[in-house]
């Protein structure tokens, strides 16, 4: 494999612990900064070296925000190196362990997934060395804080990873505003810090990203978001015709409401676009009267027509719809992935980059991009909770559809004898 030169930054993470080093003596190791800027794979290498050369019969845990996450974005990018520099990687993948080995030295390695509040219980009990967190800022306090309990060992340090979130996030503010007192190193990334972007990726990066998000993913700053969530896309000018020709695919995204808005959209695909060329939003408070789950259903079917759909995404907590879709046995139906801000982080990407367009058929989806605002009186990232129906169906598909194109899994309604 062929390496850049390691930046100035990458060497400062890679060498901090050493001898030399006027660092050597922090307890902490924090990254933060622009998405790709080259923080994760030194700091993962660093790790591993620090912990081979200041140990053996050990423990360290690295941590995710999922473990599927965590083998895409640090362990599988670190192996193949660290067997060029001469360590021995034995990988068990069923017991999310690496046990690495160097110059004599044995240690392990565990895998943890710091997902939600109640992770914290995987990693009790244990006794580490050290501890790598990539995505921190996306862990619940509880499980970063378990996890660092477990570090009793003698000489064990903190290894901290992330990109920005808000400017109350309880991570920026009780370690990296309190980095001194901490006695941590504090390292800040940009795009230009990582040798191996060329100027034309950087620049892709920059047009994926608008408002706040471009000043957290690619400046890097720990910023407040606010105003419109789509701000690009409050002019007709972003909306398209539907386009001629022949489509490969459809699918059908929907956020499911009785006394809330019932939003469903039809998508279809061209020359690996994905365009939504119609939909069905029907506002029970608008109309004067409720439907029901088989009336809504029946609308559905209207909208698809004789089109063969691929797949149906609808929002998970709608279980009495979900049941309504599989009796029926036509379409197969997949409850939506629910992230609210990271699927709006991939919606204004795809939108951005042109792997979906919203054609101007579809007037409730453009009605609601020029009104869907951030909740600028909430402390966290939060919408306001209005005129946001075809936006979450929208965030559904891209999310669960959209960004899940080449996967094998499926649910499917089975007929049952």
């Amino acid at each position: 494999m062929e390496y850049k030169p390691f930046s100035k930054k990458q060497m400062k993470v890679l060498t901090w612990w050493c001898d030399s080093s006027k660092y050597k003596n922090c307890d902490a190791l924090i990254c933060d900064g622009a998405v790709r800027s080259g923080k994760t794979f030194c700091m993962s290498l660093s790790f591993v070296i620090w912990a081979s050369s200041n140990f053996d019969d050990a423990s360290f845990a690295l941590c995710g925000k999922t473990i599927k996450s965590l083998r895409r974005n640090l362990v599988t990018p670190l192996i193949s190196p660290l067997k060029e520099l001469g360590f021995l990687v034995e990988e068990k993948y069923s017991d999310n362990l690496l046990i690495v080995s160097y110059q004599g030295r044995v240690n392990r390695f565990y895998l943890f997934s710091g997902k939600d509040e109640g992770s914290a219980s995987l990693i009790q009990g244990m006794t580490l060395s050290g501890i790598l967190l990539d995505e921190v800022a996306l862990m619940p306090r509880s499980f970063v804080e378990q996890a660092l309990a477990r570090c009793s060992v003698s000489g064990s340090t903190f290894w901290f990873n992330c990109n920005p979130e808000y400017p109350s996030h309880w991570f920026y503010n009780e370690w990296i505003k309190k980095q001194k007192e901490k006695n941590a190193l504090y390292i800040h990334f940009t795009m230009k810090d990582n040798p191996s972007l060329t100027q034309k990726m950087i620049k892709r990066y920059e047009k994926m990203y608008s408002g706040a998000f471009y000043r957290r993913f690619v400046k890097g700053e720990w910023v407040s978001v606010n105003g419109a969530v789509y701000p690009f896309m409050e002019h007709s000018k972003s909306f398209v015709d539907v386009p001629d020709g022949e489509f490969c695919d459809f699918a059908v995204s929907c956020d499911y409401g009785t006394v809330n808005p019932c939003s469903i959209g039809l998508w279809a695909k061209q020359n690996n676009v994905w365009y939504r060329i119609d939909e069905y939003y029907f506002d029970s408070k608008r109309e004067g009267f409720q439907k029901t789950d088989e009336e809504h259903y029946k609308s559905l079917c209207e909208l698809v027509g004789d089109k063969k759909v691929s797949k149906v995404t609808v929002d998970p907590s709608a279980r009495s719809f979900i049941e309504v879709i599989k009796r029926h046995q036509r379409f197969t139906v997949v409850p939506a992935i629910n992230s609210v801000v990271d699927g709006i982080r991939m919606v204004s990407s795809a939108l951005k980059e042109g792997r979906i367009a919203v054609c101007n058929s579809c007037k409730d989806s453009m009605r609601e991009f020029s009104l869907y605002r951030w909740n600028e009186n909430a402390r966290n990232d939060t919408v306001v909770k209005e005129n946001d129906h075809a936006m979450d169906d929208i965030r559904y598909f891209v999310s669960t559809i959209l960004n899940n194109d080449n996967d094998d899994f499926c649910v499917v309604a089975l007929k049952r004898y």
